[in-house]
């Protein structure tokens, strides 16, 4: 009996956007089943919190029309990257990289997921050329300071995000140095 491919695919999502969706699409034909793994990491503050953000993740891919959801599942996790992976019997670590900037940060972390559990590996897709220069930190920018994110997130993301700003639930973040 062959044992099917599990990868995951980690991250904060929040929001998700269409470069998240890309990846979930094109990495969900290089496995039998994908993981997508919605990190807690409340240190940074998420304008959505976990269980939103799993929410909407899971309606996103409920959206997929060639029939990749049934092989997609989505889940919370608190944990160290490779328990979760371990936990979900994944074998593949799924990131995307958006320029050389992800590059260096990834390619230290997968060099660390290796040091603590050598049997999974880490696979990079780049990201397609229109998605290249979309984040979920500009994204929030862009929302929060009234600007129309409709060209970096699905329309449902849109709405929440539009919702969120306009009811005063989140607010703006100043950079250093903005102007």
């Amino acid at each position: 009996m062959i044992t099917p491919r599990v990868g995951i695919y980690p991250g904060t999502f929040d929001p998700i956007t269409n470069g998240h969706l890309d990846i979930i699409r094109r990495a969900a034909r290089l496995v039998d089943r994908l993981v997508i793994g919605v990190a807690r990491n409340d240190g940074k503050g998420p304008l959505f919190p976990t269980d939103e953000r799993v929410e909407i993740v899971r309606d996103e891919v409920a959206h997929f029309e060639n029939g990749d959801a049934e092989r997609i599942e989505v889940r919370p996790f608190d944990t160290l990257l490779m328990q979760f992976a371990q936990s979900v019997g994944a074998s593949v670590i799924i990131r995307g990289l958006r320029a050389v900037s992800d590059f260096e940060y990834e390619f230290q972390m997968a060099g660390m997921n290796a040091r603590l559990n050598p049997d999974i590996e880490t696979v990079f897709l780049m990201a397609s050329d229109r998605y290249q220069f979309i984040s979920s930190r500009f994204v929030k920018e862009i929302g929060a300071l009234g600007g129309d994110v409709s060209h970096f997130v699905s329309p449902r993301v849109a709405i929440r995000l539009l919702d969120r700003f306009a009811n005063g639930r989140a607010k703006p973040r100043r950079r250093v140095g903005a102007s």
